[in-house]
């Protein structure tokens, strides 16, 4: 019997193919981003999934940006929930782990583990059906800002600088000293207030302090502003507390004239900046609830 050969299907696309496509999506994504609705998105899925990579949360804004909470096929079912029937799904890229052999300047081999990417797709929870969840999300913080305190006492062990108020003139609410190495608050203004110029000058203080700025020469001043209020929009939307009065009006017109790298390179430290602010605030607050639970055991 003749070796039976076969030939790939023409109208299959290889994952090589599927990456190109990817990545040219995500190019034409980056520029469309700074339209001032979609990036208002952008920032809205980012303190959703403030632990994904800065092309998958610019994917998931394209698709499907009012996603709450999003995982594979297999990750659904261990949740007892399965996908809805005619649903699409969400396409990302996925890492994998993969090994190479390379040779050393002594002419040695060896194996090494690199990571990769590969186009995958996941759905939303609103795009499943099932068991109910108890838990979606984060810890939330609402309205008047309840839990002022915790959150105010997270942000000052989270700010690389001392932090204090004062009577600010000239209507600043709040601002950094680089020379002094600290933040200063307006005194008196509301509680919601002082956390959204907290957090907005805790980024000035960790991305465009003197030393931080030696790796990122020519950052002007209006692109230090649209991180800022960009990383204060994504941390207050996480914990649930009111920032639709964080507008960045002139987004557009920032973004004008700049490439795709420049455009990413932003994204990119508004995106991983919000991270270690949300994930630092997090540790701290679960400290806090320890601490407390152990101080009422102690008093029964």
């Amino acid at each position: 019997m003749a070796d039976q050969k076969y030939s790939r299907d023409p109208n299959k696309k290889t994952q090589k193919e599927r990456i190109q496509e990817i990545s040219e999506e995500l190019e034409r994504g980056v520029q469309s981003m700074f339209e001032s609705e979609q990036y208002k998105k952008w920032l809205d899925v980012c303190s959703r999934f403030h632990n994904y990579s800065l092309n998958n949360t610019i994917l998931i804004t394209m698709q499907r940006p009012d996603a709450s909470y999003v995982g594979g096929y297999a990750m659904w079912k261990k949740l007892g929930r399965s996908v809805k029937k005619g649903e699409h799904g969400i396409r990302i890229l996925a890492p994998y782990k993969y090994k190479v052999e390379v040779e050393d300047s002594d002419g040695d081999k060896q194996i090494i583990e690199k990571t990769g990417f590969k186009p995958a797709y996941v759905f939303d929870y609103s795009q499943t059906e099932g068991k109910e969840l108890l838990m979606i999300g984060v810890n939330e913080l609402t309205g008047d800002v309840k839990d002022y305190r915790r959150l105010y006492r997270a942000l000052t062990e989270i700010s690389p600088v001392p932090i204090r108020f004062e009577d600010i003139q000239g209507g600043a609410k709040g601002y950094y000293n680089d020379a002094e190495k600290s933040i200063a608050i307006q005194s008196g203004m509301s509680q919601l207030q002082t956390i959204k110029t907290l957090v907005h000058e805790i980024c000035h203080s960790q991305n465009h302090s003197k030393e931080a700025l030696k790796e990122r020469a020519g950052l002007d001043r209006r692109t230090m502003e649209v991180e800022s209020e960009s990383v204060a929009h994504i941390v207050l939307k996480t914990f649930s507390l009111d920032s639709e009065d964080y507008s960045i009006p002139y987004i557009s017109s920032w973004s004008s004239g700049k490439d795709t790298r420049e455009l990413k390179a932003c994204m990119e430290s508004i995106r991983s900046t919000a991270d270690e602010m949300i994930t630092g605030i997090n540790k701290s607050l679960d400290r806090q609830k320890k601490r407390e639970h152990r101080e009422l055991d102690m008093e029964r």
